[in-house]
């Protein structure tokens, strides 16, 4: 075995000392003898893969990751996202007096304009519509760093550092979704310490809370986990005089700790995390916090479905179900929140009780919210599951659909 195969060393090293074959640590697992095979002779796998390996060894799934590989951004999406103008103006060359190269300082920038460009922005963002993202966040960018320079002290400075904060977070957002995750970490850290410039506590704690869903994407849950319980620790209200503002951000970056928790195998520390959330929930009462440019919504619903979701990671796909049909019908949701519950409960469904039903969810989906679909690996997971279990031959609607996700 390669020395520099540390993945396969602890994967092989923890099934003997449990006293497993290659063959009952798959079953255990629930993927195939070939799949450990593989990891054990240095090959890479996709994450939920070694989340569950990591759970049949009863150990993190942190433990297993070999930190050259593991979380490497293999799906950035510069192949078909052109994102070198964002690029270019998030990134920009630093010449040698120290200052990035931005060109021209040009004409006085108007920070209310930018501030309802940005607006926008986040509503296409709540549309899913990341083609117009892409095209309008480049300029977004460009002016805030203009505005910056051009404001370059006092009141007036820190209003223009906020101002670039909250484009650096539609950014960094947009930019996580299409997973250019090496990217979007460097523009969500600016907006945090420009947030800070600008004393702005909440903003800056929200770019954390967006640098966590990052993290997740990478397979950093125990950074992801620990920066989160921090910041929350950090601005942590007192609930009888709390705002909404605070009290949704503080909910959101427990939330984000406990899914962190529970992708990482720490069952225990996932739930006590959901019961602090929900106090903030309590909390808000029948209200709801909103922040379109961070965390988008929180309320009751936002850990109802997080428990949904914790189930979902740990296969719980018959609790799953069970709390799924015992939510509200109108339950409040941002797009985004509703169909990533969609796809947990299709994949429940696919795994465990109809695979049609799955196949019509992810239909659903491609027909109402294309782009979304197109980047999310959990929408391949149910695809590949249905497929799996589906007895008759699938028709031309499905074929044509594990063609759109780029399922082989």
């Amino acid at each position: 075995m390669d020395d520099d195969n540390v993945t396969g060393r602890r994967v092989r090293r923890a099934r003997d000392d449990l006293g497993l074959t290659q063959e009952q640590l798959a079953e255990r697992a629930e993927v195939s003898v070939g799949v450990i095979k593989k990891i054990e002779r240095g090959g890479t796998c996709r994450v939920d893969t070694y989340h569950a390996v990591a759970r049949a060894l009863g150990v993190q799934t942190s433990f297993l990751f070999e930190p050259l590989h593991v979380g490497a951004d293999v799906h950035a999406g510069d192949r078909t996202i052109a994102l070198m103008p964002l690029r270019q103006v998030i990134s920009p060359p630093v010449g040698i007096t120290g200052l990035p190269e931005l060109g021209d300082i040009g004409e006085e920038v108007q920070l209310e304009p930018l501030r309802e460009t940005l607006r926008t922005i986040a509503q296409l963002y709540q549309r899913d519509d990341y083609r117009a993202l892409g095209a309008a966040l480049p300029g977004a960018v460009a002016a805030a760093q203009q505005a910056v320079r051009w404001f370059d002290s006092g009141p007036a400075h820190r209003a223009a550092l906020a101002v670039r904060a909250t484009a650096l977070l539609e950014a960094g957002k947009y930019l996580t979704q299409v997973r250019a995750y090496d990217l979007g970490h460097t523009a969500l850290a600016a907006a945090v310490r420009d947030a800070l410039a600008a004393e702005d506590q909440l903003m800056a704690a929200a770019g954390v809370y967006l640098q966590g869903w990052t993290l997740l994407r990478q397979s950093r849950f125990d950074e992801a986990e620990r920066l989160s319980i921090a910041t929350a620790d950090a601005i942590e209200p007192r609930l009888s005089r709390a705002t909404r503002a605070e009290l949704g951000l503080w909910g959101r970056l427990l939330l984000r700790a406990s899914t962190s928790a529970a992708r990482n195998n720490k069952d225990s520390e996932a739930r006590d995390l959901l019961r602090l959330s929900r106090a903030a929930a309590t909390a808000l009462g029948s209200a709801t916090a909103i922040d379109w440019h961070s965390y988008g919504r929180f309320d009751w619903s936002s850990v109802a479905l997080m428990g949904i979701e914790n189930h979902m990671i740990a296969r719980r796909y018959d609790r799953v179900l069970a709390l799924s049909e015992r939510l509200p019908k109108d339950i409040p949701l941002t797009s985004d929140n509703r169909h990533r519950h969609m796809l947990d409960v299709s994949l429940a469904e696919a795994r465990g009780r109809s695979t049609d039903r799955a196949f019509h969810v992810l239909g659903r989906l491609r027909a109402s919210t294309p782009e979304w679909l197109r980047h999310q690996s959990l929408a391949r997971d149910v695809y590949r599951a249905a497929r799996k279990r589906r007895r008759a031959p699938l028709n031309g609607e499905q074929r044509e659909l594990g063609e759109f996700l780029s399922v082989q």
